[in-house]
């Protein structure tokens, strides 16, 4: 199979910190646009990369996710899917998908996760035959999304399908919220050495102007706390040693909002 390319490209720099993703097959030239958030880095990435865009994938029916939805539809007459549960919020919607759906993109499978939490019909899109997840607002890198909608116990349950994938799964998620959350990971997890290393390389990456992602999922679920409230050294810091995981997760949720 064509392997797929990704270019990923900074959007909403100084606002909500978007991070846009466009997925291209080159063997049909179809190119997908994960969530939209803002028209003119996207135009530039297709431009610099000679791509036309043929599809859009919503994951949640936030504006920093849908804005350019309808005038990249109207110049490309992108084929748009999103959440059935938002689709009256989807701007633009031709098909709407929902967990357990299965369908392809020029000809590589994939399959929509149901993630609740961060809205409440929010979806994930992942490409298994390519090891690609496309997480939105539900996975970031050491963190996870806030609470709009949902409530704690979705937004873990939503995490541990998909901490459930393929260690090797290349996560692309939706916002650049990385040096923020090294700090809140540290305070949590200060003797994880390997969260220690990868701290430094989110630093090093951000000094120089780069994203670090995408990011290995196996790597996510060594590192950040979000995936991991059964440790034993997590717990300690909240001084939660014998309450549930899902206790555990809500008040890590909590103490980020304030942190």
């Amino acid at each position: 199979m064509n392997r797929l390319q990704v270019e990923i490209f900074p959007c909403l720099v100084g606002v909500t910190e978007n991070i846009g993703v466009l997925v291209h097959d080159a063997a049909s030239g179809a190119t997908v646009a994960i969530d939209t958030p803002e028209i003119s880095p996207i135009l530039t990435a297709l431009e610099r990369r000679n791509w036309r865009l043929t599809d859009i994938f919503s994951t949640h029916h936030h504006p920093d996710h849908v804005a350019g939805n309808l005038a990249l539809k109207e110049k490309f007459g992108a084929t748009i899917r999103g959440p059935e549960k938002e689709a009256d919020r989807i701007p633009g919607l031709d098909i709407a998908v929902r967990g357990e759906n299965r369908f392809a993109f020029a000809g590589h499978t994939v399959d929509v996760i149901d993630t609740p939490g961060h809205t409440l019909g929010h979806v994930c899109y992942h490409f298994p035959d390519d090891g690609l997840l496309f997480s939105g607002d539900t996975m970031f890198a050491l963190s996870c999304g806030r609470l709009f909608e949902g409530d704690a116990a979705q937004m873990y349950n939503s995490l541990q399908k998909l901490a459930a994938l393929p260690d090797r799964t290349l996560v692309y998620c939706g916002h650049n919220y990385d040096l923020d959350s090294t700090r809140f990971a540290s305070a949590m997890d200060p003797a994880n050495a390997l969260l220690a290393e990868r701290v430094a390389a989110i630093r090093a990456n951000a000094a120089q102007g780069r994203l670090s992602a995408p990011f290995e999922l196996g790597l996510e679920k060594a590192t950040s706390p979000f995936l991991r409230p059964g440790s034993a050294a997590i717990r300690a810091s909240l001084g939660m040693i014998s309450e549930s995981d899902l206790e555990v997760f809500t008040e890590l949720r909590r103490r980020k909002n304030d942190f």
